[in-house]
């Protein structure tokens, strides 16, 4: 009998309609639109407006936009893995939240944070309940609102993020198509140059920590930009030689969308040219979970049955990966 893969049947995405430019920004904060653009590629991003609204939301959305695709009924669904930083509250999970929104009464879920690795992460757990024929069908959401801890007065870490959500369907596959393999990697050490300094178990909120705006991304820059750049492009070479593909042979690089330099730096590295990479950072930043699914959702359409698909991530903490996909279907949309 043939193995069983995950496969990767479909793809929903959704950005908020509010539309926050280079042009506002300078505004807000000493910077330009020339600024930011040379230095992340970044020229636009979605934010979430309305009081009340959540990554949840935007979640429920980019599902539903996934579900009407394929015809499927919430209640077909059996597991929910939300990938977000930014969840609605401490606790009950977000993905318990979505599925409440969304209507999937059949399913059950929890969430993972592993920073702007988060989607690769979960993507790897899911294909798990897959493989093991626990499930047959399993969504993973991509999601954050980013804009909810930001602070605009910072303009060395609020220029680069936007809020969205992306969500993608994983069923069995017995042809060979699906999630072939995957390398997921942490260092915790370089937790110092990028976290949230308060809201958790070592320093829970208070009037101080709220005034002294330490709920907020903190960012050392330097330090994130030095250490993304290797080890993003570190891994994506990596999975490529663990499974003898070539430049050649890799059709896409779908990767996360940090920073303009980054990814090119990335591709270098896998020596693919630039019409083999997916990038939309210039439109919606950088949305942390949301951008892998993001991409996936906005090419989805140039994307065919057998393509070598590599995803690659880096995020805070440190965490950082790679997947290597062989897409499962050709579109229809």
């Amino acid at each position: 009998m043939q193995k069983i893969q995950a496969a990767i049947t479909g793809v929903g995405g959704y950005v908020p309609d509010y539309v926050l430019t280079n042009a506002e920004l300078e505004t807000m904060m000493e910077t330009t639109d020339e600024w930011i653009t040379s230095r992340t590629g970044i020229k636009e991003r979605r934010i979430l407006k309305g009081e009340g609204k959540g990554s949840s939301d935007m979640a429920v959305e980019a599902i539903k936009n996934l579900l009407s695709k394929k015809g499927i009924s919430p209640k077909d669904i059996e597991l929910v893995i939300c990938a977000t930083t930014t969840p609605d509250m401490q606790f009950p999970a977000t993905a318990n939240i979505i599925c409440d929104k969304a209507g999937m009464t059949n399913a059950w879920g929890f969430d993972v944070n592993a920073a702007c690795s988060g989607f690769i992460f979960a993507l790897t757990t899911a294909s798990q309940f897959i493989i093991s024929g626990r499930h047959k069908k399993v969504i993973v959401v991509g999601v954050d609102k980013m804009s909810s801890i930001m602070n605009y007065e910072d303009r060395a870490v609020s220029i680069i993020f936007g809020d969205g959500a992306g969500a993608v369907l994983l069923e069995p596959n017995e042809e060979g198509y699906g999630i072939v393999d995957s390398i997921l990697k942490t260092d915790g050490s370089g937790r110092v140059f990028l976290h949230q300094k308060a809201g958790g178990s070592v320093k829970p909120a208070s009037i101080e920590t709220v005034m002294n705006k330490e709920h907020y991304v903190y960012q050392e820059g330097q330090a994130v930009f030095k250490f993304a750049v290797k080890n993003m492009a570190d891994v994506a070479a990596e999975i490529m030689e663990r499974n003898n593909l070539t430049s050649d042979s890799v059709n896409w690089l779908v990767p996360h969308q940090a920073n303009k330099r980054i990814i090119n730096a990335t591709a270098d590295r896998m020596k693919l040219p630039t019409e083999k990479v997916m990038i939309n950072i210039e439109k919606f930043g950088n949305t942390t979970n949301g951008t892998l699914p993001l991409c996936m959702w906005e090419w989805e359409n140039k994307l065919h049955k057998g393509d070598n698909i590599i995803l690659a991530a880096f995020g805070g903490g440190f965490t950082w990966g790679a997947t290597y996909i062989k897409w499962a279907y050709d579109s229809i949309t």
